[in-house]
């Protein structure tokens, strides 16, 4: 049995797959603002699985790891601390921790032909480059959404223009998913094209998976992006989910 992790801005999932990829048992609670209590959180949760025959963990990080040992989250200001030795306090079997985004791209590049590049527009965007369930080499340095475009005569990074936490604040909404309408869409898939271009000409993927938030309304927006010859968009198998079950694919790899 497998245990994946995923570590988000808001809340932590943890998830039990059985070899099959089934789902045995999950949870989830607030990822707390505060270091100590979140480490807490986290040991007092994962108890509940010590009961269960874990061969591997897979631990979804949002933000950098370190020879996958330390890690420093990109949503909070803790600075790097050693997560793999709170792990060991329940764990015994190999643990590994490893970059959210590229868990999405292991997950959503699974048996599609050709490179697949990921990209998640959340609170920023990040993204992997992967092919048929393997991270690509560029993928550990892949940082999308800090490449700046001018769009309405300002420069900044394209997270800045079209992130869901950017298209929340430009259209006065609490949730990007809730936006609706023509105009809307034209604008979204606009902030959205301006980085594709340089995705493309790096990386020649054959499919964009385009994630986050953003996926819930893929069909709304993707009909006024531009079409890009020999690329393919794709909306998420699992837009909430994909970096839970890249874990799971992951942990398959790591226990061959």
């Amino acid at each position: 049995m497998y245990l994946a992790i995923d570590i988000g801005g808001t809340k932590t999932l943890i998830a039990a797959f059985s070899r099959s990829g089934r789902v045995v048992r999950r949870l989830k609670f607030k990822t707390a603002q505060n270091k100590d209590k979140f480490l807490l959180d986290l040991l007092r949760n994962l108890v509940v699985f010590e009961k269960y025959q874990i061969e591997t963990v897979v631990v979804a990080i949002p933000g950098t790891v370190q020879k996958n040992c330390s890690v420093s989250l990109g949503n909070r200001n803790w600075g790097s601390f050693s997560l793999l030795k709170t792990l060991k306090k329940v764990f015994s079997c190999p643990i590994y921790l490893e970059n959210d985004a590229n868990l999405a791209a292991i997950y959503e590049s699974y048996r599609i032909p050709g490179k697949t590049v990921f990209l998640t527009f959340s609170t920023g965007i990040g993204g992997g480059v992967a092919e048929n369930g393997r991270l690509c080499p560029e993928s550990d340095k892949f940082e999308p959404g800090h490449t700046k475009y001018t769009y309405n005569g300002v420069r900044a990074e394209w997270e800045d223009i079209a992130a869901s936490s950017a298209l929340e604040k430009t259209f006065n909404v609490d949730v990007a998913t809730s936006l609706r309408g023509e105009s809307a869409m034209q604008k979204i898939a606009a902030r959205v094209n301006l980085g594709l271009p340089d995705v493309i000409l790096h990386y020649s993927p054959r499919t964009i998976v385009l994630g986050g938030p953003l996926g819930k309304i893929f069909h709304l927006y993707t009909k006024y992006l531009p079409k890009y010859p020999g690329v393919k968009y794709r909306r998420p198998r699992r837009p909430l989910e994909s970096v839970i079950y890249g874990c799971y694919i992951y942990a398959k790899q790591c226990n061959k």
